[in-house]
């Protein structure tokens, strides 16, 4: 939980890497009814859809910005508002980190810019929260 007295603009969320594999994309899938081949089926997604390996769902990616934010946040505050694009696909095999920073504090209510970014150094996922921290 961030501690308001001591928030500043710039301040960094905690980042986190994420590997996703192919047995937990296809139970993620399983669990939004989403059948698409392109989140599980290598062979498919390559020589069907041309893709140059398995997408890493970006439903997922909003997980895992929301996941950002509810952490750094801890129990004693609200996610109030939440948004993001993805803007590249992203590929089973690299590295994703998730995290964000600090862009403004009024009174209790804290904007964040966030992001999930490649291992080049990519924003492949960009977005805002607004959370309100209420202790």
């Amino acid at each position: 939980m961030p501690n308001l007295n001591q928030l500043k603009v710039g301040d960094a969320l905690p980042e986190r890497n994420h590997h996703p594999t192919n047995v937990s994309l296809f139970l993620y899938n399983a669990a939004i009814w989403n059948p698409h081949r392109i989140h599980y089926d290598e062979r498919y997604t390559t020589d069907v859809e041309n893709h140059p390996g398995i997408i890493i769902d970006g439903p997922l990616q909003g997980d895992w910005l929301t996941q950002a934010v509810i952490n750094w946040l801890g129990d004693d505050g609200q996610l109030v508002e939440f948004e993001y694009s993805n803007r590249r696909a992203s590929i089973l095999g690299e590295t994703l980190t998730s995290g964000g920073s600090v862009t403004s504090i009024s009174g209790t209510t804290v904007a964040l810019d966030i992001f999930i970014r490649n291992e080049a150094g990519e924003v492949v996922t960009p977005g805002n929260a607004i959370v309100r921290i209420t202790a």
